[in-house]
């Protein structure tokens, strides 16, 4: 469970580290700040959007990828190759002199960290006990997600370039320590036997099946609109919503995840003592809705209470744990290891559309216009997709995907 939390601890640190370093990377490597450049010249927003773009276009590659592999050759031995794949690309990151070289090396990024969050998650899911699997996926997402609030403080304290050699170094440490895991006695169990492994055709030979599984993947949207959007796009959505001064990006983030942190250990806790995990669903779904709303109220009134803000959508939207335990409980476990990679992956990726949808929209509807409307969407959709899913508190994880 420790080495999983580490892992994914790995992973949201190097995932949130670029809107941290966003501005002045990019500044650095010459790219001119929103409205100092030519009329239709590419700048620190529209560069930004599309390096995101390409970040999440790994995450949605390595899901695949990573997902498959797990259900074949083992969760243990994902853990190994996604974190060594993430380490050197995160130092590789710090040598960028081109925004092609480091839109290429965060498409690579995605790639390694797409494979630290879903094996963990399987692998711990298939260790506990039916009754217990959800204290030990929330301990897992809730310490993960302070990997972004050290990333907001190394990412404040150092040159950006020094903050992507400390994610590196973190994730080659951390493959040192996971010489002793074990691999999941479950999954050890079926291998032998289990036929259609990691298959992603399966998923959607049963209509029934498929559904179940865009309705996992579409309930978790509202998460990555805050974190994507509202939190990466904290400096424009600031401005332009009345401040005077334009939010540091590391400080938005910190006090996002401070309050994400929180959010997943309770609604990770209320899941268990409710006895349900769509029910705790339900009930943070309305509490995101609250949050993304309060985030343009009390947002304008000032630098303050726009951090207060971020912290407070972060909290409401924290419903990851949650959402990650539920998609490793839907399917079989020759499925498991790939639903666990992927729906969370494909989330993340989500951000590239929505990001598309938010500049599409920038220039007719104003920055937090746009962002109100993108937001519409995916909660609309993530309130329609949670009525697919099944109940899965206490089921048990232990039978195939046919």
């Amino acid at each position: 469970m420790l080495v999983a939390a580490l892992g994914y601890f790995v992973d949201v640190y190097d995932l949130l580290l670029f809107s941290i370093l966003r501005v002045r990377s990019l500044v650095d490597l010459g790219v001119p700040l929103a409205g100092t450049a030519a009329a239709g010249a590419p700048d620190v927003l529209s560069v930004g959007v599309r390096l995101i773009s390409w970040q999440m276009t790994g995450l949605l590659i390595g899901g695949i990828i990573w997902g498959v592999l797990a259900d074949n050759l083992g969760r243990r031995a994902v853990l190994f190759g996604s974190i060594l794949l993430y380490s050197l690309a995160n130092i590789a990151n710090g040598l960028v002199q081109t925004v092609d070289q480091y839109a290429w090396l965060r498409l690579i990024s995605g790639i390694g960290l797409a494979g630290e969050l879903g094996a963990g998650i399987a692998l711990v899911s298939e260790l506990m006990s039916k009754e217990s699997r959800g204290w030990g996926t929330t301990i897992v997402a809730s310490l993960g997600l302070l990997g972004a609030v050290v990333a907001g403080q190394v990412g404040n304290m150092f040159h950006w370039r020094t903050a992507y050699f400390v994610g590196g170094a973190l994730g080659l440490s951390l493959l040192a320590l996971r010489i002793g895991v074990r691999e999941s006695t479950m999954f050890l169990a079926a291998k032998p036997t289990a036929t259609n492994k990691g298959n992603l055709l399966l998923l959607f030979r049963s209509r029934a099946r498929a559904l179940r599984y865009f309705a996992v993947v579409f309930v978790g949207l509202p998460t990555w609109f805050t974190m994507g959007i509202l939190i990466t796009f904290s400096p424009e959505i600031g401005r332009a919503i009345g401040l005077p001064t334009a939010p540091n990006p590391g400080l938005a983030v910190t006090f996002a995840y401070i309050g994400a942190t929180v959010g997943d250990l309770i609604s990770g806790a209320l899941s268990q003592v409710l006895r349900s995990r769509k029910r705790a669903l339900a009930l943070f779904l309305v509490f995101c809705t609250i949050g993304s709303i309060n985030y343009f109220v009390m947002g304008g009134l000032s630098l303050n209470a726009f951090y207060w803000a971020c912290g407070i959508a972060g909290a409401m939207s924290g419903y990851w744990a949650v959402f990650v335990t539920v998609a490793a409980e839907q399917f079989g476990t020759n499925l498991r290891g790939t639903v666990a990679s992927t729906a969370p992956n494909f989330v993340r990726g989500a951000v590239v559309p929505l990001t598309a949808m938010f500049q599409a929209l920038k220039a007719s509807l104003g920055i937090p216009g746009s962002a109100m409307a993108v937001g519409a969407v995916a909660f609309a959709i993530a309130f329609i997709s949670l009525a697919g899913l099944e109940e899965t508190y206490g089921k048990d994880l232990d039978y195939l995907e046919t």
